[in-house]
């Protein structure tokens, strides 16, 4: 398999468009997972917010989301990261 070649016009060993799984982590809210898919469609408008995966955690106190896009570029990956990871609902994303 030959891996794709990191050049100076290509910063990333993705290819767009391509599925991209994003997990976030929060409290346990009842309003995270619909703060979470208004700000994902803001960046992902063809995102399907039926697809999302829901796991609470051991003790109920947090839950993590899978958000699966059709990612486009680098920049709209960096943009959703950079407004999730600031946004005060969300402990981690990754």
């Amino acid at each position: 398999m030959n891996a794709p070649k990191i050049t100076p016009e290509r910063t990333t060993l993705l290819e767009f468009p391509c599925e991209f799984p994003i997990k976030i982590m929060g409290k346990r809210v009842d309003e995270f997972a619909q703060v979470i898919t208004e700000l994902v469609l803001g960046f992902a408008p063809d995102f399907n917010p039926a697809t999302i995966e829901m796991r609470p955690s051991a003790r109920g106190n947090y839950i993590g989301l899978t958000c699966t896009i059709n990612a486009t570029s680098q920049a709209q990956l960096d943009n959703i990261y950079m407004a999730l990871t600031s946004h005060p609902l969300v402990s981690v994303a990754l």
